[in-house]
């Protein structure tokens, strides 16, 4: 699977690290990624699943069930 955002695909970005003097270094930005035990209404259970914390912050918002049919994911699944 890697470090990758169950819900929304999130991942590492490739950037460059840029010294005082302008020399730039290849360096990857990781995805801030949590494990979350997330209340399912619909499946009446817990459903544990690898986040992006900006995943987090919108499934406050739109809710899990939401957030999954856009993803296309079976939360039976997990």
């Amino acid at each position: 699977m890697g470090r990758r955002c169950q819900l929304t695909d999130k991942k590492a970005n490739n950037a460059f690290a840029v010294s005082h003097s302008h020399r730039r270094t290849h360096k990857l930005q990781q995805v801030n990624l949590q494990w979350k035990r997330v209340w399912w209404p619909e499946g009446n259970r817990w459903v544990r699943l690898k986040l992006s914390t900006k995943a987090i912050k919108t499934i406050e918002k739109k809710g899990l069930q939401a957030m999954a049919k856009e993803a296309g994911i079976n939360l039976n699944q997990y």
